[in-house]
């Protein structure tokens, strides 16, 4: 069925209560065609890590939100839930609520996952705006899915502020980027849904030669991908890192006045 404004693919996206960045950027990210409806995935719980399981338990009840909307595919845009559950649960879940939706449900862990895969990648570095115990469960992750962590950058968290993530700023993330030494790597994650990453990847989409990623790009490139029913290709993905496309978007939409604009 046809829908106005996603002839190639409406994208259904479950997003932490309080993230400012998952719909910026896949505003930008996702190409003509394709349009997303959000669902924000909220929770009572006293610590950040009992409100990302709360997320990943809750799974049938955010997709809920989508009722007969004609979705082709349902982006978990939340990473550390992914982390603390672990490899097999994440997977139990994404079986679960496949089945139930009928539909592919693409994590933003699996959506790293694939992109690293379709690179080649076995040495990856990682750029952290997580405390620790977030962090180490982000590295834990991936060493399970086969991935060797060489080196994490980390980000400077914002105290005080309503969420020290979210109130991030892309040239922090930028700075966070070039702080971690490329020599060796075969790709480059920036972790995490609400970290900026937009500025940069454009500004270095290749650091010292080593293609960069971040969950944000990746689920947006894997989900067109569902959306698409075609298989993650290396030469698919980057494109995506080079900025083709969205590159142009994303400066278009991109506030002059400060913290934003032309990545030059």
């Amino acid at each position: 069925m046809a829908v106005e404004y996603a002839p190639r693919g409406l994208l259904g996206v479950l997003t932490p209560q309080a993230n400012t960045t998952v719909e910026p950027e896949f505003a930008a990210l996702l190409p003509p065609g394709t349009a997303m409806l959000n669902a924000r995935m909220t929770s009572t719980k006293p610590t950040i890590i009992a409100r990302l399981l709360d997320y990943l338990a809750s799974l049938e009840a955010w997709s809920d939100q989508f009722a007969n909307a004609p979705i082709g595919a349902i982006a978990f845009a939340c990473t550390g839930a992914s982390y603390f559950a672990g490899v097999a649960e994440e997977e139990a879940a994404v079986a679960r609520i496949t089945a139930a939706r009928g539909v592919p449900f693409v994590t933003a862990g699996h959506a790293v996952r694939d992109a690293f895969r379709a690179l080649g990648a076995k040495r990856i570095g990682l750029v952290s705006p997580y405390p620790q115990d977030l962090t180490d469960a982000g590295i834990a992750y991936f060493t399970a899915l086969g991935f060797e962590v060489v080196r994490v950058s980390g980000s400077v968290l914002q105290d005080g502020v309503f969420h020290p993530i979210y109130a991030m700023s892309g040239e922090g993330a930028h700075q966070a980027l070039l702080a971690l030494d490329p020599t060796g790597l075969d790709a480059i994650a920036m972790l995490g849904t609400g970290m900026p990453t937009m500025l940069p990847i454009r500004r270095t989409p290749f650091h010292g030669g080593v293609p960069v990623l971040s969950c944000m790009l990746a689920l947006a490139w894997r989900s067109q991908c569902a959306l698409d029913r075609a298989p993650p290709q290396r030469e698919n993905l980057l494109a995506w890192v080079r900025g083709e496309g969205w590159g142009a978007r994303y400066e278009a939409r991109a506030f002059k006045g400060g913290g934003g604009g032309r990545p030059d």
